[in-house]
């Protein structure tokens, strides 16, 4: 009875995950490491006023200017958080800064090539190269975050000129974030998923309470301008069909048809099977979003302290003062031109991402050397031209899915009436990130469980038929 209930609830692989002690325990690690992750969230960072930071971002956001949305992304994709100085403040994202650098370097760089090319000892010494990159980066962005509140007075005065406190604050801010990169490794070594990945799906998913309860405190269909029944019954549905269309586009692929050579062996003929090659239709996954929305950030910002200089007074006129007024508002997030360019960017992006990642002659000569051939196509530049045009074709369906995504919280954001931070749940960098990573922690405890004949989350069933193989005993 009990485990017809269980199946009844879809619950049989949940109980299968803590039956093989092994990955039982790698998943309570992972747990306990994001608990860790998440106690740290909230140590402050000494001498900041923490009244006037809350109080200061909370102001920008409700007035949606472009620093309030800077921030707002820059927290999302971090794990860290501007609006309270921790010592996590600045998040995962230096570490994350730095391994995207590193891998940029590497489409140019012979050496970094060559380490990649000798498997493990090579990629170990990359990951080296990576952690003291991170440390200069650290250290940068802890000075110029610090100046900043320094010179918004969020800062005691009587620390603001002292050296022992600079140094303080920029060591607590630099170890932290060298404390979450530890986090990531352990999460990687012992635990199961991506560590960096998982901390900042941490950060994404601890905000969405908070999301539910605003929209729960803004729900009143008697008042005007409040969320009323449509809007409720919007927000749920557009929810639903976007996360599952953002499921069914990270997963989707083009397979392209695989034929392995026959050969003769004596008497024997080996090979022949048919297989297939496949082609992730949204290859960059989340990275053209996050370059695009990274670069975007600037243009606001700029012209917005350009349009508060000209017009400091905000009642001026004046040639100047219009184009810099009209300009500042239309690289304000959610007017047209803003989504043009930043649909143009996405498409950029995309295209850029697979042009450093894919390489199409190395596909090709692999295939050549394990005997395997594209039906209808010769092996070598025939093949390469060809893959080149399918992932060129594939890769504008991604695109748009992408652009689709990324615009969608600011249309949400603008027609509802929702704010930024609940509209994110609908589209961009976060749920791009929570849907990456939750599918790829399903996976790995998929193979896990499949490795030992239990019925996964993804599958359908135990095979009857199948020998028992169980986990071992600890």
């Amino acid at each position: 009875m009990i485990k017809a209930l269980l199946d009844a609830l879809r619950l049989t692989p949940v109980v299968n995950v803590f039956k093989v002690p092994e990955l039982r325990t790698k998943i309570l690690f992972t747990l306990a490491m994001l608990a860790v992750y998440r106690i740290g969230f909230w140590i402050p960072l000494p001498g900041v006023d923490q009244s006037q930071l809350i109080s200061f971002f909370r102001q920008q956001t409700e007035e949606g200017s472009a620093f309030g949305k800077a921030a707002t992304f820059m927290s999302v994709f971090s794990g860290g958080s501007f609006g309270q100085s921790t010592v996590f403040g600045l998040g995962i994202m230096p570490y994350i800064s730095a391994s995207i650098i590193m891998q940029l370097v590497g489409t140019v760089s012979k050496t970094i090539k060559n380490l990649q090319q000798e498997g493990p000892t090579g990629r170990q010494k990359i990951q080296d190269w990576t952690r003291r990159l991170t440390v200069p980066l650290c250290l940068i962005q802890a000075i110029l975050w610090l100046q900043f509140i320094t010179a918004q007075d969020m800062v005691y005065a009587g620390l603001r000129s002292s050296p022992i406190w600079w140094f303080m604050a920029v060591t607590c801010l630099t170890a932290g974030t060298l404390f979450l990169m530890w986090l990531a490794e352990q999460i990687d070594r012992h635990g199961i998923g991506n560590g960096a990945s998982m901390i900042i799906m941490a950060g994404i998913v601890a905000s969405l309470p908070w999301a539910i309860t605003w929209v729960i405190n803004n729900f009143d269909p008697s008042r005007p301008g409040a969320i009323d029944y449509g809007s409720l019954a919007l927000l749920i549905g557009g929810f639903v069909l976007v996360v599952a269309g953002s499921v069914i586009m990270t997963v989707a692929q083009r397979r392209i048809p695989i034929q392995q050579a026959k050969h003769t062996r004596g008497r024997t003929v080996i090979g022949g099977q048919r297989s297939y090659l496949p082609l992730r239709i949204n290859h960059g996954g989340v990275m053209p979003i996050i370059f695009a929305s990274s670069l975007m950030i600037f243009p606001s910002v700029i012209v917005s302290a350009i349009a508060d200089a000209v017009n400091p007074s905000k009642t001026g006129t004046g040639f100047w003062i219009d184009v810099t007024a009209w300009i500042s508002r239309e690289l304000t997030p959610g007017e047209f031109i803003y989504v043009m360019i930043y649909i143009a960017m996405v498409y950029f992006f995309s295209y850029f991402w697979i042009s450093v990642q894919f390489n199409p002659e190395e596909m090709s000569k692999q295939l050549r050397e394990h005997g395997s051939f594209i039906p209808g196509l010769r092996p070598g530049p025939r093949t390469a031209e060809y893959l080149e045009a399918v992932m060129e074709r594939i890769t504008f369906v991604g695109a748009a899915f992408l652009s689709i995504i990324a615009v969608l919280p600011m249309v949400v954001s603008r027609a509802l009436n929702v704010d930024f931070m609940v509209a994110q749940f609908f589209g961009g960098t976060g749920l791009l990130i929570v849907v990456s990573v939750a599918l790829d922690f399903l996976q790995r405890i998929e193979a896990n469980l499949m490795m030992r004949n239990y019925a996964g989350f993804l599958g359908g069933g135990e095979d009857p038929k199948a020998p028992r193989i169980r986990g071992p005993r600890g």
